[in-house]
């Protein structure tokens, strides 16, 4: 393998990763036709954690350090516990292509997220285009109207916010862990404690189990656990593992365009103009903060101490 080829296998890993994420919110509204969201999340995890099972034996070699415990728990509980419950609440209530949208501010939050834990310098331009991406995601919200694919846009995109918010306390932690837990391990070990921690929610009354185990919904169930969280998760952490955290985060802008494009060609999801705007400006923002963010984004994560 030639050095330009290996420099470009994280760029390449995340791309996957992020064309994958983005059909991940056509996959699980399809997966909710036939199941309860928390049987679809407990599924998706479960078939996952089976991927894993032949690498156990792997993962017996690893060295866990003690400090590094506070960093996993953190990473763990934000992906895929609280990301999965807020996402599964999001694509109940909002369609798949403004999920996405919402998405395009995860970079933000990052970067904000880098400053407060790991003291790394924010620009007044990023705090500016951090600003701007919020109020085009507000707009977004606000000028929804109710659909099938939506019937509660605003809470919907609510909930798709705070797992943006969980998915970049994920990737901070996740930076942190990776130059001392190999991407295989850290995926597989979201997955197993995603499985145990969803299976008590299929106990709950409301989740029925009379179930139409209709095909497509079934395949949906079957592609969330193997492509998405098997395969973007390792594709994600793995680059992660190679690049920084903020232009690995970078990367997040793309599922927008991906969203919106697979919710519009498989659900028929549609965007009425003052909506198209508000993408608009959530990409101004977006774009603003990434242009000061350049210079720091090629140095890697730091914390003050191990």
């Amino acid at each position: 393998m030639t050095d330009k080829t290996y420099n470009l296998l994280p760029s390449f890993s995340l791309i996957m990763a992020m064309l994958l994420w983005a059909s991940s919110f056509v996959a699980l509204k399809i997966a909710f036709q036939g199941f309860h969201p928390m049987q679809v999340m407990f599924g998706r995890m479960l078939i996952a954690s089976l991927c894993f099972v032949v690498f156990i034996p792997s993962f017996r070699k690893i060295s866990w350090r003690r400090q590094d415990i506070k960093y996993l728990l953190i990473m763990v509980i934000c992906e895929p516990c609280l990301y999965f419950t807020f996402e599964a609440k999001a694509l109940e209530l909002t369609s798949a292509s403004q999920a996405g949208m919402i998405t395009a501010m995860m970079p933000l939050l990052v970067a904000i997220l880098a400053w407060s834990w790991l003291k790394e310098k924010i620009s007044q331009q990023t705090l500016a285009g951090f600003c701007l991406a919020i109020g085009g995601a507000c707009w977004l919200s606000l000028a929804s109207e109710a659909s099938t694919n939506a019937p509660n846009p605003l809470l919907g995109n609510f909930f798709e916010f705070m797992a943006m918010v969980c998915a970049a306390a994920y990737t901070v932690s996740l930076k942190r862990l990776s130059s001392n837990y190999p991407p295989l391990f850290i995926t597989a070990l979201q997955a197993f404690v995603g499985t145990l921690f969803f299976f008590p929610f299929l106990l709950l009354p409301e989740v029925s189990w009379t179930i139409h185990w209709d095909l497509a919904p079934a395949l949906a169930v079957l592609y969330l656990g193997t492509m998405i969280t098997f395969g973007a998760y390792g594709c994600f952490n793995y680059g992660v593992s190679r690049i920084s955290a903020s232009r690995a985060a970078g990367y997040v802008n793309l599922i927008p365009v991906f969203g919106v494009i697979l919710g519009m060609i498989i659900l028929g999801d549609q965007l009425n103009p003052s909506q198209w705007l508000a993408c608009g400006l959530v990409f101004c923002g977006v774009w603003l903060s990434s242009r000061s963010g350049r210079t720091a984004a090629t140095q890697p994560l730091k914390s003050k101490a191990s």
